[in-house]
This record gives structure tokens, sequence and C-alpha cells, in this order.
């Protein structure tokens, strides 16, 4: 079937409704229109059907004009008494003037009538042109140059498709409709940068059409366009499938409504229908594998973080009709990576390039009035600081905008010593999802081992502190908290940041109310408090200072907490005699001349002197 071709001119209109039916009631509303209406709903094509009956003689309401225009598709059901209605052919002339002047696809359904009978207005339509030139004659003429265009156009008749059984006619129409919304629809994604690649890569992937069942898991840290990428997806692909929903939100919405209410969505959202309510989460998976086992599906699990969410989501592909596929994201690759439910394949998350994360930040930041270079050089700044995350570049670009050169420099100032609360908010979930040891371990490396290779001298060291480095740093890795690159611990820099900013809490100025302190300023700030003063919070140290500095620790025995102490440069005197304190757990001393360190037997488990290891027990 053919039908007509929207112009590229027409590309970029914005619709409100993929489908406007145009149909005569008495004939068709409660029959083939009824059916017709609720194929194209299940299917998730949003349909524009009026239901009002219109007296003759009174004009059309103007919302049904805006809502033919505002409809990518006209279907025009021609039926027996179609032209009888002055209101049918009012609606048919607006549809074909949308056709000419907006890009609209008009599909014409001959339903109980012949093509010709509507061209040449002969039989019930002729009949009722008769009636017309006595009561409208002003509009006879522009009424049947309609009904002679529409009636050109290629349509069905559905006496002749699968030898008139009804419901194989809805399957037919209903597909055309979705092939032809694929084709034309002007896409969300158009305005998202980098996007189109991302997509691709996605659908490969998932083997649109082919055979089987798959599950694709895309994982990557928070704010990097996740979901953005399943959504994007799921808009291109959906009206493939008998039935879909995309679920947003998994982890939060579990943790507030329970698991029954996420699978009662599913089943309405693929079904469409009214469900009984899931009393228990067992009753829902049977619910799910019997009622979707024979549908091909599309769904989409967003922002999944726990194994028992996607298990009685989606635990088995063969909860799913052949061809059905499952999209699965999440901040912890754990989750999808475990023996059941196991995913065919997981999708990195690419962050933005600087091309792409300057385009998506000068998106949101325009500076059309301003004088380009000004700004350049600060947007350069800002796009280093976001490392290609969207959700950075979206609010940053946000909360610029409108600002003069002043308030940038301000701003980006500012954000060097205080982070956005927006983005550490988002990147925070997958820290919060931690375990307390697994997000002491976490800290860590924030504030002191980024960079650093992952050796047998740390990894002792992050044991001797109770940490379980090699259970920890695996948590870690598939959660997406931190990577090793090159044998080097390595992180987003706004997750190190957010490490940081944890730390810091409240106390942004008090360094002794931080748990772990390696600015040399604030480690000198501590050294010259008192002997008095408590410093039972800070339960590490980094220090490292030029090779003339010499410095004086009065207050460092008040560090009753310390696990560790990393001082590299000279001091000015030996340790107090009280310490170490009890906790300690590692001392490493580099470049020192001292040559005691404290009077006295000590227990460190781990010693090091000039960068050499030494056990001490």
């Amino acid at each position: 079937m053919a039908s007509s071709s929207s112009s590229p001119a027409f590309s970029s209109q914005s619709w409100n409704h993929d489908v406007f039916l145009s149909f005569r009631g008495e004939d068709t509303r409660k029959t083939f229109v009824d059916h017709l209406y609720t194929a194209l709903v299940q299917k998730g094509i949003y349909t524009y059907k009026d239901d009002e009956t219109l007296p003759r003689g009174e004009l059309i309401n103007p919302s049904l004009m805006k809502a033919i225009e505002e409809s990518q598709i006209g279907v025009i059901v021609f039926s027996e008494n179609y032209a009888d209605s002055s209101w049918c052919l009012d609606e048919l002339a607006h549809i074909m003037k949308c056709k000419d002047t907006r890009g609209q696809i008009v599909i014409p359904i001959f339903y109980g009538v012949d093509p010709s009978e509507v061209r040449k207005q002969k039989q019930k339509y002729g009949e009722a042109f008769v009636k017309h030139e006595l009561e409208n004659k002003t509009k006879v003429e522009s009424w049947r140059k309609a009904l002679v265009d529409a009636s050109n156009i290629s349509g069905w008749e559905p006496k002749h498709i699968a030898n008139g059984h009804e419901s194989k006619v809805f399957i037919e129409i209903v597909e055309k409709i979705s092939q032809r919304l694929q084709l034309v629809s002007p896409s969300a994604n158009a305005n998202l940068i980098g996007i189109a690649s991302r997509v691709q890569s996605l659908k490969l992937k998932l083997q649109i059409g082919s055979g089987g069942v798959r599950m694709i898991g895309i994982w990557g840290v928070g704010g990097g366009g996740k979901t953005t990428l399943a959504s994007s997806v799921y808009e291109e692909i959906s009206r493939k499938f008998d039935g879909c929903c995309f679920l947003e939100n998994i982890w939060e919405e579990s943790s507030k409504k329970g698991l029954e209410e996420l699978q009662q969505k599913i089943l309405y959202g693929v079904l469409r229908e009214k469900i009984v309510q899931v009393e228990r989460v067992e009753e829902g998976k049977h619910m799910i594998k019997h009622r979707l086992c024979r549908r091909k599906v599309l769904i989409v699990l967003d922002d999944v973080d726990q194994l028992d969410q996607l298990k009685a989501l989606a635990e088995s592909h063969d909860w799913f009709g052949e061809g059905s596929r499952i999209i699965i994201t999440t901040r912890d690759v754990h989750v999808i990576s475990t023996t059941a439910p196991r995913v065919d394949e997981i999708h990195n998350i690419s962050l933005l390039n600087d091309d792409e994360a300057m385009e998506l930040f000068c998106k949101h930041a325009p500076c059309g009035h301003k004088h380009k270079e000004d700004y350049e050089l600060l947007s350069k700044s800002v796009v280093s600081y976001a490392g290609g995350l969207p959700l950075a570049l979206t609010v940053l670009g946000c909360f610029l905008c409108g600002k003069d050169i002043n308030e940038w420099r301000s701003a980006i100032a500012r954000l060097k010593e205080i982070p956005d609360t927006n983005i550490v908010e988002k990147l925070q979930i997958s820290f919060d999802g931690l375990t307390p040891v697994e997000k002491e371990l976490f800290l860590d490396i924030a504030c002191f081992f980024r960079g650093q290779y992952k050796n047998e001298g740390i990894m002792a060291m992050l044991d001797a502190c109770g940490f379980y480095p090699v259970i920890g740093i695996k948590v870690l890795l598939e959660k997406a908290l931190i990577t090793i690159s090159d044998g080097r611990f390595d992180m987003h820099d706004l997750l190190q940041e957010m490490g940081r900013y944890i730390v810091r809490g409240e106390h942004p100025e008090n360094p002794e109310k931080h748990s772990r302190v390696w600015k040399k300023e604030d480690v000198l700030k501590i050294c010259a408090m008192d002997a008095t003063k408590e410093l039972d919070m800070v339960k590490a140290v980094r220090f490292e200072c030029n090779s003339y500095d010499l410095v004086e620790l009065p207050s460092v025995a008040n560090l009753k907490n310390l696990r560790w102490i990393d001082w590299r440069g000279d001091l000015a005197s030996p340790f107090p005699t009280n310490f170490p304190p009890k906790n300690l757990c590692c001392l490493i001393l580099d470049d020192i001349s001292q040559k005691r360190l404290w009077r006295g037997y000590k227990v460190i488990l781990i010693l090091y002197l000039n960068n050499k290891l030494k056990q001490s027990g």
C-alpha cells in the first residue's frame, strides 16, 4: 500500500496526535471504527476519535479542526453514508488542506463502498450531493475536490484483505500506520547531542527483527545518559512490538510503592487493560510470565539497583514471547551479570567527547548576543570540569544561561570548592547504595589514591584498615564508581569531587572535622592547633611538604582515631610519646631526617620508611 508522503519541508512539524479518525458515526462508530481505534491505542498509537454527534447544519467545532491540524496522519473511513454528513465533509476538506499545507499523511479506508463511488460521487454519494447542492451550495465544489483527491490516494478496501476477516484487516492497517509513523516521525532524538550513533550501536546489539528473546543491559556512571539512550531507542522501535512498557526509576519506585505495583505497571503497560491487583511478588511473577509469554514485547527497566527487582520483573527469557526485547539500565553491573537472569550483552555507556560536550553545553547556555570569544575559554573550562557527563553539562549550562561574564567567572571559581548540589545528589545515589565498609574504601580512593597503582603496598594498607579491598574494589568497579586504567586507580572527576565533598560535609573550613585530610593548607592548619584540640574525627592524613619545611606536630597525639598517615617531608621533632594511637594501621614516612621517631616500642601493622615497606608487630 502507498499513501501520500510528507514533504521534507514539513519534517520538523510538531504533532500532538499520531492519528485523526474521520468517520460517519451512524455507520461505523460502534463497529469498524471502534475496533480500529482500540487496535491503534493498544499499539501505542495516540489516536483522536471524536465521539460527539453534530446535528445537521451545525458548523464543525473549532477544537475538532485544531485536532486535525495537530495530527500526523488523517485516516478517513469512507462508508455508505459518509457524504451525507456535512460535518464529515468539512473534516475531509480540512484534512486534505492540512495534507498540502502541513505535510499531513492521508490514508483512506473504503468500508463497504468502492473507491470509484467516492471519486465520482455515485450511488449514495451522488444522492447526498443532490441535497448538498440545495443546502450547502458554497461548499459543494471544495467537498467534491476533496473526495476526488482522497479517493485517488491508494488505501484499503477491507473486503479485499484477508478474505474480509476484519480482525486480520485491523492487524494489517495498524501495522502499516505504525510503519508510516516510524518513517516520518519528528523524533525528539534529533535534538539530543551525539545520540544518533549511540542509538544505532544499541540497536545493533538488540538485533531487532531477529528471533528469540534478547536482554540487553546498559551500564555506566550516574548522569551518563543511560536513561536517555534507553528512552531514545524505545521511541524508535516501540511500534515494532505487540506491547511496550517503560518503567522508570525502579530503585526509587520499588522502595516507595513495592515491587507488586511495578509488576502491575508492566502488565497494564503491555496489555492496556485493567489488571487484577497483584497481592504478592510471586503472584506477579506468575502473571507476567503467563500473560506475556506469547507476546512480542518491548520492556525497559530503568535504574535497577537490586537483583530482587530484576527477578520480580524479568527473571527469565521464557517469560516473554518470540522477538521480545528487554532493556535494563543500571549503575551496578553485578545486577545484570549474575547467573539468573543474565543479560545477553552489556552495553557500556560512552560519555560525550569534547565536541559533543561543547555543543550540549552551548545549547543550554547560548551566547547568541554576546562576544563568543569572551566566553570561549570559560566554556572550555566548564566542559573540562564536566568530563563528558551529560547531566553536569546540562545542569551547568542551564545555571549559567543569561549570566554575564563576571558571573560566569565567579560561578566557575566556586565550582572548584563547592560542587553543584544537583549534580552531587544524582551521583551520590550509587555511593548511598554501598555498605559502610565500601563507603570508607571509596572515600579513601577518592581522597588519596586516584592515579596511584593498584599494587601490593596499597592493597595491604587498605586491608590493614579492615576494608577487604579485593571484594570492595570489585564492588566499586561494578557500580561504575571507580575504574582501573593502566593498572592505576581512576574515576570520573565529578565522582572524586563528590567523594571529597562528602568528606568535607558541612564544615569545609574546619579540617579537624573531616574524616580525611589531604590538602596541605588543611594539614598545616591542624598542625598549628594546640595540644588540647580534639581531633577524633580525623581518620587519615596525607601531607607533602617542601624539603626545607620543618613541621611541628604538637596535636598529632590527639588524632585518636587515625587509621593511617602518609607523611612526605621532614619533621621538626620526633612524634610525642603517646603517638601513635591504638587504631593506627599504617605509617608512611618519606624524606625525613629524624633518627628516632618516638621513644619505646610501638605496634604498627605496616610501616613505610623512605618508600621501603616494613612489617611491624
